[in-house]
Formats: structure tokens, sequence, C-alpha cells
């Protein structure tokens, strides 16, 4: 009898305990951001937070579902780009604080040239078709020389802020996810990192040209400003900025994506 007390009693810790964890849902895009948080989630679990990973395949839902508070939090974008979703959107989630975590460097890739130099006059060009990326892939034209925007630093420009485009190149604009996708049909496409790698595609040896490790779009948690400073946010951003999650990040990814911490 007494040993079955000690049971039931061990049982109902046990359950309290499961109570007594915080649920924090963050959205994420599955690569490297899911990945990542996944690697987190063990660590968490013994700090009182029950880390759910929601994985979106696109860049509207993840910050859709914070604003509308179906999950806490979300971890796909940069700073960039969150400004240009809530100038377009009328949003206002906010990066929470120290909420760096890595830079995924911007890469061009082709399946049809294997140098820029090879690129012909008149080649169709694929970039990201939200304003912030569409203008990150147009500096990054800008900065091989071949194309000359208006404003050389206008981070959200778009092919109509072209000044000179000596090569004639057209432009294609497609839903980020796509582009991959697209590189049978275009000569050459500015491909975001996560999707590069969920491609299958290696950033440090496949891409054409490449960011350097100084790009500003460092990919950052992002959470509604009434959660922005949660305790249990922070203990996330924490968990993220470890030298295990460092060394994680290094040797998964091996450059294609950088630590920002």
């Amino acid at each position: 009898m007494f040993k079955k007390t000690l049971t039931a009693l061990a049982i109902a810790a046990a359950a309290l305990s499961a109570q007594a964890q915080d649920v924090l849902k963050v959205a994420a895009t599955a690569v490297p951001h899911a990945e990542i948080l996944n690697f987190v989630k063990p660590q968490l679990k013994t700090q009182g937070v029950d880390l759910q990973v929601r994985e979106f395949s696109d860049y509207i839902q993840p910050n859709a579902a914070v604003e509308d508070k179906q999950l806490d939090a979300n971890f796909f974008q940069h700073q960039p780009y969150l400004d240009s979703y809530n100038k377009d959107r009328k949003s206002s989630l906010v990066a929470v604080p120290n909420g760096k975590v890595h830079v995924e460097p911007f890469g061009a890739y082709s399946k049809k040239i294997k140098n820029v130099k090879d690129l012909k006059d008149g080649a169709l060009i694929a970039i990201p078709n939200d304003p912030s990326n569409a203008g990150r892939a147009l500096l990054l034209l800008q900065k091989q020389g071949l194309i000359e925007l208006k404003d050389p630093k206008n981070i959200t420009a778009t092919p109509l802020d072209i000044a000179k485009n000596p090569k004639k190149l057209k432009f294609r604009e497609l839903e980020a996810a796509l582009l991959p996708r697209a590189l049978g049909d275009v000569d050459l496409a500015l491909i975001n990192t996560n999707y590069a790698i969920e491609a299958k595609l290696n950033p440090t040896k496949d891409a054409l040209f490449i960011e350097g490790a100084d790009s500003p779009y460092t990919n950052i948690v992002a959470a509604r400003a009434d959660r922005a400073n949660d305790p249990v946010i922070q203990k996330l951003m924490n968990a993220l900025h470890t030298p295990e999650t460092k060394k994680f990040i290094q040797e998964k990814y091996k450059g294609a994506v950088v630590p920002a911490f």
C-alpha cells in the first residue's frame, strides 16, 4: 500500500511538473531556423519552457500568426524584411531585445553557366518578389557590376530603379520559396540561403557569387511589442546565444549560415 502511495505521488508530481512548463510557440521556416530551434529545445525544457516549433514555407504567414496571437514569436526574417512587412501590412511587430542570431549570405545560382562572366546579354534573372529581398538581390547584382541603381544604397529597390543595365538583363520576380524550382527556366536566380539549403544547394560551393560575412541582413527573433520583453522569450534568446548553439551552426552549415553573436 505504501509503495502504491509513493507511486501515485510520483505520478502526481510529474503531472504537476509538466503543467508548470511555460509553452512557447514559435513560427519558423524549416532550414535553418526550425533546425536551430529544435537544437535548443532540450535545453529550454530543463528551464521549464516547452518550445513548440511550427514550420512554415512562406514569409507571410509566420508574421500573421504572431500578430493574430496564434503564436508567440517567429524566427525566419531579417530586420529589413520586418520593416517592409510592418509598413505594407500596417503591423507593429518588433525584433526582441538581443534578438540577432545568424546571417544567411544571399547568393546567385545557375544551371546554365558556371561563371558570372558567361552571363549573356538579355539573360533572364529571377529575384525574390518581396521588397526587402528584391532590393537585396539587386544590390548584390550591382556589387558584381552587372547593373547600377539610381540610388546605389536603396535596400528596397525594384527593377524599375535600375539606372544602367549594360547587358539588358531581364528580371522575373517570384515568391522567394519558388526560386530554386525556377533555376531550370532562368539564366540566374538570386536565392535566400534557407531555400537554397532546402533545395540541396551548397551556398559556399554552388553559388556563383554570394554576400560577404559583413551582410547587414541578420536573422532575428520577432514578436508583438507586448511580448518582446517576455522572460520566456528571453530564455529562448539565451539558449540561442550559447557557445553550444554557435558550434552547432558552424559545424552543421559550414559557412552557409554564420552566427551573429
